[in-house]
């Protein structure tokens, strides 16, 4: 109903009751207006559509002219298109305010009931069931709503903080505005000069979250979208798709992996700057022979690309969004973003790599990159000291993650800086949560290999960790489970340097010498957190063998300039010539050796120049050369 038509009915009850007013209150006679005019009531036009309609077509009218009988007639035919007026006004003052007052309170109870069933709806608790009438079957089905309700909106451990994900921000935290500024002037020049393809300053590029864009890359080709699957589980799922247009650009980069060509991949990137495969290739190339920077910005080209197709409702930060590894086109994403992470760490970004691991562990809750044996890492390396205990008993609903390794010592750890920063809560924690000391006790008893580990890597060098690591205790270096021993490997190579801090040195050797103490009176601890131990890791095949050591270690790989042929092949295939094995089905295209028998001698001597064709060993040198002499 519009404003205009509000004023009037306003008004002409104001009239009325001022000619109510001038006569007498026991007349019962008829009002002048009783016969075309009834009395109305401005609430009922709310609620109709019909009448805002006709006032949109009707000509416009003084405000003031509001007594004619034209103006009587317009009313009484709008009061009969709306059906919801009153059609009796023969009632004395008395009566009419009466009616006034249960028309207003009938009104008010129609949007007060609908309101009130919403909030019986919503309410949290669960005796407050009114209007049921069986209150003793609604009773479970309210709970479990409420209990879902509660779930969404708890904020989950895993959110990620946009803020902490630029490392730009980080860096001026660490080492001040004017430094990086600074340094942001002596790269720019030469920044500028790497560009490739592309006009300068030719467009604006799109600001993204995960990377910050540098003003010479190229436009956003669109060669990548995204789709919704489906919502299950209270997630969302989705998945990658490429576009027609990066198909040749994909069987050209698969031509050109197949012989190692390194320049034709680059050249892929000429006239398909933002094609993954190459990007990924060229910077795990840039990574072999020492050029860090740009092995890093090929990979934030990648995750920009990989940015800038999200989908609209796409919103990964509320870790309620999920990129199965299971769709091909989902791998890039998760390869590139832990790839992302490993060069913050390096960078001494930990807590912008911290917000990447979370995000890494919110897109696939089957965390196919093994973020989880790295999170508490970053947690301990950014302070962040609270969300990794809170992250601990809130991942997946369970408390279980204190039996892996690198978080039955990372939260004793966690948990030690927590009583030095906050000793006035100590006292409240202590009936709830066990001491630093107790903690570390329980690691050492249920992981005992991992003492000896450290004391190597660190390294400890003290006559006392010689002495611990004698007792028979500590002594072995096998746990009897495949998969535990990796795991273990896996957080010495990714936690060593952490244990560099002599705090956290006197925090382990009291707790190895209490345990040595223990185990010295009776010898029932150790087979019952042997029968733990068992029991959490049963497996006999090792259950992460597809995450790599190597991945969670901060070393480099390099590889002498005449073997970088074969750095396009899977490391996960080069793993058992490291062991002493063999591989049994080498990939295609690898440096298997060539035979020369039946050739052309030119072809086989432009194939020779070529730094990864491979025609054998020595012994066999002999014969090729007479097998190609008898062909000439």
């Amino acid at each position: 109903m519009s404003v205009r038509l509000l004023k009037r009915v306003l008004k002409e009850q104001e009239l009325q009751q001022q000619q109510h007013h001038d006569e007498s209150e026991e007349e019962e006679g008829e009002s002048p207006y009783s016969g075309t005019r009834p009395a109305i009531n401005p609430f009922d036009l709310l609620n109709d559509d019909d009448v805002d309609q006709l006032q949109e077509n009707e000509p416009e009218i003084d405000d003031e002219m509001v007594v004619g009988n034209n103006h009587k007639q317009e009313l009484s035919g709008m009061k009969s298109m709306a059906g919801a007026i009153s059609t009796s006004n023969q009632k004395s003052k008395k009566k009419k305010k009466k009616k006034s007052k249960t028309g207003l309170s009938s009104v008010t109870n129609k949007v007060k009931e609908p309101f009130d069933d919403m909030l019986d709806t919503l309410s949290l608790d669960v005796n407050s069931s009114r209007h049921q009438p069986c209150p003793t079957k609604t009773k479970p089905e309210t709970s479990k709503l409420c209990a879902e309700f509660v779930k969404q909106c708890a904020p989950s451990a895993l959110q990620v903080d946009p803020k902490c994900l630029n490392p730009e921000n980080e860096l001026r935290r660490i080492f001040g505005s004017k430094v990086v500024k600074s340094f942001e002037k002596s790269n720019q020049a030469s920044s500028s000069r790497q560009v490739i393809g592309g006009r300068r300053g030719a467009h604006h590029t799109r600001r993204t979250i995960l990377v910050s864009p540098s003003e010479h890359w190229p436009r956003w080709d669109g060669s990548l979208s995204m789709e919704f699957l489906e919502t299950k589980d209270g997630y969302h799922h989705f998945r990658y798709v490429h576009s027609s247009s990066s198909d040749q650009a994909q069987r050209t980069f698969e031509a050109a992996k197949a012989i190692h060509d390194l320049n034709g991949i680059a050249s892929i990137l000429l006239y398909h700057p933002y094609h993954l495969d190459s990007l990924v290739t060229m910077a795990d190339y840039f990574k072999f022979v020492g050029e860090n920077q740009m092995s890093a910005d090929s990979i934030a080209k990648s995750l920009y690309a990989l940015e800038c197709a999200w989908h609209p409702t796409f919103s990964p930060l509320q870790a309620n969004c999920q990129l199965k590894i299971c769709h091909e086109t989902n791998k890039p994403l998760f390869t590139t973003l832990f790839t992302h992470m490993k060069n913050l760490d390096r960078r001494g970004c930990h807590r912008s790599a911290l917000e990447v691991c979370k995000l890494l562990l919110s897109l696939d809750l089957d965390d196919p990159m093994g973020a989880m044996f790295c999170v508490d890492y970053f947690a301990l390396r950014a302070e962040e000291y609270a969300w990794l205990e809170w992250f601990s008993e809130d991942y997946k609903s369970d408390n279980s993650l204190w039996l892996f390794p690198n978080f039955s010592y990372s939260l004793a750890i966690c948990r030690f800086y927590l009583e030095r920063e906050e000793p006035s809560k100590d006292a409240d924690t202590c009936a709830t949560k066990s001491n630093s000391a107790d903690l570390m006790k329980q690691a050492l008893m249920l992981h005992p290999s991992v003492l000896k580990k450290l004391v190597a890597k660190v390294p400890l060098k003290d006559q006392a960790w010689t002495n611990i690591i004698k007792h028979v205790f500590f002594r072995s270096e096998k746990t009897g489970s495949a998969s535990l021993d990796h795991l273990i490997n896996i957080y010495v190579e990714k936690s060593y340097i952490i244990w560099r801090l002599p705090d956290l040195q006197k925090l382990l050797r009291v707790s190895a010498l209490q345990v040595i103490e223990i185990l010295e009176h009776s010898t029932s601890d150790a087979k019952d957190w042997a029968c733990v131990r068992k029991e959490a890791f049963s497996s006999e095949n090792n259950e992460y063998g597809h995450l790599l050591v190597s991945d969670f270690s901060d070393t480099v790989p390099t590889l002498p300039p005449e073997n970088l042929q074969n750095f396009m092949v899977d490391p996960r295939m080069r793993e058992p010539e490291r062991n002493g094995g063999q591989i049994a089905n080498p990939l295609d295209g690898g440096p298997a050796p060539r035979d020369v028998a039946n050739r052309n001698a030119l072809a086989v001597l432009f194939e020779s120049m070529l730094p990864w064709v491979n025609y054998g060993g020595r012994g066999d040198g002999g014969n090729e050369e007479n097998q190609v002499n008898e062909h000439e």
